[in-house]
C-alpha cells in the first residue's frame, strides 16, 4: 500500500525513446524528490529479432541518465523485436528483480507530481484507464464484444462474468476491461512478465476463432494486459482515480499532443525540466523538443485550440497539428 518500496521501469532505445528517457528521468527527480526506489531503463539488446542495434549509444544521453540516477538494464528479445516492439514493455520485465513491487510507464510520460504520495496497492495490479474503445471492433456477422472478450477469457481459464463493469451497457466497450499499457504495475515483474508472454505469445500464435477478424498490431499488448491483471486478483477499481494519468503523471504520447491538450501545469512542468544546461545540451539533438520546446513552436501549437473544448477524437487534434506543419515525433 502506499509507502511500500518499488521500483520505476522504463523501455528506453535508440532514437525517440532515449531522449523521452531523458526527459522522463528528469521529471521524476524534479517531481517526485521523496521517491526512494530504482528508476530502471530496460534496454533491448542486438540480437537475431532485430534489423538494426536498438541498444542505447549515445554517450551524452546515456551520461545524461546516470546523473539523473537511473539504471542501465539491458534485455534480450527473444519473441518481438523488431516487428511489434511494443513487445518490450512484457520482455523487460523478465529481466528485472523478483519479487520487487515495479510501477512501469512508456517513455513517453512526464511525471508532474509526487509519486510517493500515490496509494498504490502492489498486491492488486492496474493499469491506465486514459483510453479510447481501440480494440475489439467487432464485425457484423461476428461476434460483439462479449463474445470476443469471454473467448479469450475462456482460453486461459479466467472467470469472464467477474471482469464485467455492470453499470455499463452490455455490447458497450466499457463493459468490459481494456486499459491503456501507458502504465500498469504488480507485485514481481518476473511473475507478471511470465505470464504477460505466455497470454501474449498465445493470443498472437493461436488466436481463438472469435478473433478472426480482429487486428492484433499494435493492440497486442493491450489484449492480454487485462487478463494478466485479472489472473492476478486486480481490476479497474484497484488504483483510487486522480493520480496516475492525474496529478502524479501525464501520458502525453508525443510532444505536439501535449502542447495541444495538456494541462498549464504539464506544459510548465516539461518546459521546467528541460531548461538545465546539462539537459538541454543532450535534448537540443532531437528535433520535436529542439523546435516546440527550445524554439517555442510548442505555444503555437497550443493557441490552436481550446484545452477546455478540445475535439472528442485524438485523430482531429493531430490531423489539425499536422495540417498546420507542427506534427513531429
Amino acid at each position: 500500500m502506499t509507502g511500500q518500496p518499488f521500483n520505476i521501469v522504463i523501455v528506453g532505445q535508440s532514437g525517440r525513446l532515449m531522449y523521452e528517457a531523458v526527459v522522463f528521468a528528469a521529471s521524476l527527480r524534479r517531481m517526485s524528490p521523496a521517491f526512494s526506489g530504482r528508476l530502471l531503463v530496460a534496454v533491448p539488446q542486438p540480437g537475431g529479432l532485430w534489423r538494426k542495434d536498438p541498444a542505447i549509444r549515445n554517450p551524452s544521453v546515456l551520461e545524461a541518465l546516470r546523473t539523473l540516477g537511473a539504471e542501465i538494464v539491458p534485455f534480450e528479445s527473444r519473441v518481438f523485436g523488431q516487428d511489434y516492439p511494443y513487445g518490450n514493455k512484457i520482455e523487460a520485465l523478465l529481466a528485472l528483480p523478483r519479487n520487487e513491487p515495479f510501477l512501469f510507464f512508456d517513455t513517453d510520460t512526464l511525471i508532474t507530481g509526487e509519486l510517493s504520495d500515490v496509494p498504490i496497492d502492489f498486491s492488486r495490479p492496474s493499469a491506465s484507464l486514459r483510453r479510447e474503445g481501440t480494440w475489439p471492433k467487432p464485425t457484423l456477422y461476428g461476434p460483439g464484444y462479449a463474445g470476443i472478450w469471454r473467448a479469450l477469457y475462456d482460453r486461459f481459464g479466467l472467470d469472464f462474468d467477474s471482469s464485467l463493469d455492470m453499470g455499463q451497457p452490455d455490447e458497450y466497450w466499457e463493459r468490459y476491461l481494456y486499459f491503456n499499457a501507458g502504465f500498469f504495475y504488480g507485485a514481481c515483474p518476473l511473475a507478471f512478465g511470465k505470464r504477460f508472454l505466455v497470454y501474449a505469445r498465445s493470443i498472437r500464435d493461436d488466436p481463438p476463432i472469435e478473433l478472426v477478424c480482429q487486428s492484433l498490431d499494435p493492440w497486442l499488448d493491450q489484449v492480454a494486459l487485462p487478463l494478466v491483471i485479472h489472473s492476478f486478483g486486480g481490476g479497474r477499481d484497484s488504483l483510487a482515480a486522480g493520480h496516475l494519468d492525474g496529478s502524479a503523471s501525464c501520458h502525453y504520447r508525443s510532444f505536439p499532443l501535449l502542447y495541444a491538450r495538456e494541462n498549464d501545469h504539464v506544459v510548465a512542468t516539461l518546459e521546467d525540466v528541460t531548461a538545465p544546461n546539462k539537459i538541454k545540451k543532450v535534448l537540443k539533438s532531437y528535433e520535436p523538443i529542439k523546435r516546440l520546446v527550445y524554439q517555442g513552436n510548442g505555444h503555437k501549437v497550443r493557441a490552436l485550440f481550446d484545452q477546455q473544448n478540445l475535439p472528442r477524437r485524438e485523430q482531429a487534434i493531430r490531423n489539425r497539428i499536422r495540417s498546420e506543419g507542427f506534427w513531429m515525433r
